[in-house]
């Protein structure tokens, strides 16, 4: 995976203008809030205590909109939202993923800052309107409330220019900012930025609504806990197929071992596998003969597909796959492998020689997935004047 993320950002800082500045990016950003923070403020009149909680109440609105916004449309394709969708799920969670979340120079705000442009709509489109109409009842609320919205909007910005600063940084060490990175980088895990950890500035909303996800940090595998160490990779590809069609075929084990070079037999039913369904697998995986009793936990199609399985040694494994849909014929496909060994010599020879086999044989199936699937899965055909083509 973090060669996929390496060539995603050789190609998009090729594609980013010569004449794009950073400084003036984020400049331009805070300076037009802060103006209209200050301008909001400037027609405060004798503010009566009751008046300030107009603050509390707007910052709880605004982290309410932000959790709305991420979750419904950074990360689900809606027809109204599509360059908010393609910038956010296509761009930034394809620059930025576990293991690879520091930006590696300046020029790299460009996909972690909102567009300069959208703190003038964001004033003009929701500051100001909320400010006109509360202004019929208290003028001194509708400038606090409005302001905090403005507020809410630049700590967005600094809180997530920070979760992506390099772990050395001493702004990322600051107690609050270094518990909301691991739960940023955590949302930046395919499986989960659907699903969870919405909230940048505080995780109030993902803890009302249920989608905050905590993980204990990771410990050397020398250490006490090494019974519970994780080795966890994922790769992707981009196939020309719908991601409907595309899921339904990685999901069907029986199919594994046409594009997977580790799978040599599977004995299941035919067939996209549901949840609560099993199979039996025989693998050759990381240099070494085994077999594997999986059990399905989940299937969404045209979005995930997720197993679980039981091998030799103490081995545990989970699989899960996902489609983002590029095009009406692109998905872009997503495979997370984590695995785990309670015995102590698989685990050492995980660390020295299994990991780096079993890599290389999970980034070749991704291109023989794409090969493959291209084969088995007919183009749909189009319609164009009433008559298909």
């Amino acid at each position: 995976m973090r060669e996929t993320t390496q060539h995603f950002r050789q190609q998009y800082r090729a594609a980013v203008s010569p004449g794009y500045n950073p400084w003036l990016h984020g400049g331009f950003v805070l300076a037009y809030g802060v103006l209209c923070i200050a301008l909001l403020c400037s027609t405060l009149d004798r503010v009566q205590p009751l008046e300030w909680l107009a603050v509390p109440l707007a910052l709880l609105f605004f982290n309410l909109c932000i959790y709305v916004v991420h979750r419904w449309l950074g990360h689900h394709k809606q027809g109204f939202a599509r360059m908010f969708y393609a910038r956010h799920t296509g761009d930034h969670h394809s620059f930025f993923t576990p293991g690879l979340m520091a930006y590696e120079g300046f020029r790299d705000w460009r996909v972690i800052l909102f567009p300069a442009w959208l703190i003038v709509l964001h004033s003009l489109l929701f500051a100001l309107p909320l400010w006109a109409l509360l202004s019929l009842w208290n003028a001194n609320v509708a400038a606090l409330f409005a302001s905090c919205t403005l507020i809410g909007y630049l700590a967005y910005e600094v809180f997530h220019a920070c979760e992506h600063l390099p772990a050395s940084h001493p702004l990322a060490r600051l107690p609050w900012i270094r518990q909301m990175r691991q739960l940023h980088e955590l949302h930046h895990r395919r499986e989960l930025m659907q699903e969870r950890n919405f909230n940048i500035v505080l995780p109030l909303m993902d803890w009302l609504f249920g989608t905050l996800y905590w993980q204990a940090q990771d410990v050397p595998e020398s250490s006490s806990s090494a019974a519970t160490s994780m080795t966890r990779m994922q790769h992707q590809v981009d196939i020309p197929r719908s991601s409907t069609l595309t899921l339904a075929y990685a999901a069907s084990p029986r199919r594994w071992p046409q594009w997977h070079p580790s799978s040599l037999k599977v004995e299941g039913a035919e067939g996209p596998l549901a949840g609560g369904q099993g199979f039996e697998e025989d693998i050759h995986a990381g240099g070494r003969h085994g077999h594997l009793s999986w059990r399905v936990e989940e299937y969404l199609p045209g979005q995930r597909w997720r197993a679980t399985a039981r091998g030799d040694h103490g081995l545990w494994l989970q699989v899960t796959y996902e489609c983002q849909p590029l095009a009406a014929e692109q998905t872009r496909f997503v495979r997370t492998l984590e695995y785990r060994f309670d015995n102590l010599l698989m685990r050492l020879g995980n660390r020295l020689l299994f990991k780096r086999r079993i890599e290389r044989e999970s980034a070749a199936s991704m291109q023989a997935l794409c090969n493959m699937a291209q084969q088995a899965i007919a183009l749909e055909p189009t319609v164009t004047a009433g008559h298909p083509s």
